[in-house]
């Protein structure tokens, strides 16, 4: 749903150019949108928040409290935008893209990747008890960590008493991860998050969790310093590797291209974190589609460090934990709701 013809008519193909996706109607406004409701209920909607007659925030909040459907935002590179679908994230909404644009064949083709990629995923977001599980999603091939950073074939220096975390969300995320930094305290051990999504969005985010968290939250800059109280936040559109000199972790911010599908890539920061932190290293991966970060959770494994996935019923979509679970990559699944006393516990 959108108030532009010409982004409505885009998204529309950028959509339709996936066999697994079928665009059973578009709307100028949320009037529209409802009547169209009545006659079939979709799978996901796609909501502009800025639109005439009824502004999107509004329409998702009746949306979620009388028909509660998936729903991806489709929001512009602004910084009004940024705040208004963070919004919606806090209300329900799913997942957000950006709105399609004229550019590089290359980056037309990944956005069409992250489009397409955010609707399948959120049709496997678990709304009404009674959903009936989508049918299994089938994906183009994909780079994997190798791509950015090779594989060590030694395992990272000695065991230290400071810890890092390294955390890997995707759909459901953002909340998780506020659940997840809410509950840590002050001096919590150092941590460096992907979470995907677009570029312009994770500043805010980032600004809105240090608001709420007794830790500093920030989107992570280049050669920002891994300390205590402080979580790093991969800015959207980017990689995020952790590196080490001497006793000092810090961050390296990169260009490249899309990892398991994303950039940020889970599995990029997982392997950085694996070869430079090691054993002195916890992985946590939350919920998400797909399985961005389930090689590199086992690569952390490896190395020495202790794993968390996040556990079935807490998450949004079970996609990314279980297949690192799969993969014997995980030592602990948790609920939520326990896995800040966890990382607490773990680096008394």
């Amino acid at each position: 749903m959108d108030d532009s013809a010409s982004v409505r008519q885009t998204l529309k193909e950028v959509l339709e150019s996936d066999p697994g996706i079928a665009v059973i109607a578009t709307a100028a406004d949320p009037y529209i949108a409802v009547e169209r409701i009545k006659q079939e209920v979709p799978d996901v909607i796609t909501l502009d928040v800025e639109m005439p007659r009824m502004d999107g925030i509004t329409f998702l909040d009746k949306l979620m409290s009388q028909c509660p459907v998936p729903v991806v935002i489709c929001s512009t590179l602004t910084e009004k935008g940024s705040a208004t679908a963070l919004a919606a994230l806090e209300m329900g909404a799913v997942e957000i893209i950006t709105k399609p644009k004229l550019g590089t064949r290359q980056y037309l083709e990944e956005s069409r990747i992250r489009i397409c990629d955010a609707v399948k995923s959120a049709a496997q977001v678990r709304v009404k008890a009674h959903r009936a599980a989508a049918a299994p999603i089938r994906v183009s091939p994909k780079l994997t960590a190798d791509a950015m950073l090779a594989r060590s074939a030694s395992h990272a220096m000695i065991q230290t008493t400071g810890k890092v975390v390294a955390v890997g969300a995707s759909t459901g995320g953002t909340e998780a991860l506020r659940q997840l930094l809410e509950a840590l305290p002050a001096d919590a051990p150092g941590i460096v998050i992907v979470q995907h999504m677009p570029e312009k969005f994770t500043a805010s985010f980032a600004e809105r969790l240090n608001q709420l968290c007794r830790i500093t939250v920030k989107e992570a800059a280049e050669g920002d310093s891994v300390v205590r109280g402080q979580a790093l936040i991969a800015p959207g559109n980017k990689h995020l590797l952790l590196k080490r000199s001497g006793a000092r972790y810090y961050v390296e911010v990169r260009d490249g291209p899309l990892v398991s599908r994303h950039r940020p890539s889970v599995d990029v920061l997982f392997r950085s974190t694996a070869r430079y932190a090691g054993k002195n290293a916890i992985g946590i991966i939350m919920t998400g589609m797909g399985d961005d970060g389930a090689r590199g959770l086992l690569e952390l494994k490896q190395a020495g460090a202790f794993t968390i996935a996040q556990d079935e019923a807490s998450s949004v979509v079970f996609g990314m934990p279980a297949e690192a679970i799969k993969l014997g990559g995980v030592d602990s699944v948790l609920p939520l709701h326990m896995i800040s006393s966890e990382v607490v516990r773990l680096c008394k």
